[in-house]
């Protein structure tokens, strides 16, 4: 596979837990918690905004505009992976 996974499919498990699986196979619980400063992110402290998430370009993204790196969630997810 050339490039880096993507995220296929997201799932929301409770506040701030997502569990997300990849394009090649590793899954993994990835706490956003630690995420949630600045001003981008601030308002997904809010949990029903948190729980808006869409998969985009395999990324997660939000309606009020703040996304994260698809490397950056598969850096975190592998140090919490559920399954590979």
């Amino acid at each position: 596979m050339a490039g880096l996974p993507k995220v296929v499919k997201a799932e929301y498990l409770g506040p701030f837990l997502i569990n997300v699986t990849f394009s090649d196979g590793l899954k993994g619980t990835i706490d956003f918690e630690g995420w949630l400063d600045g001003p981008v992110f601030e308002r997904l402290k809010e949990e029903e905004l948190f729980k808006q998430f869409v998969l985009e370009a395999g990324s997660l993204s939000w309606p009020n505009g703040a996304d994260i790196a698809p490397e950056a969630l598969y850096e975190r997810a592998k140090s919490s992976t559920t399954a590979v």
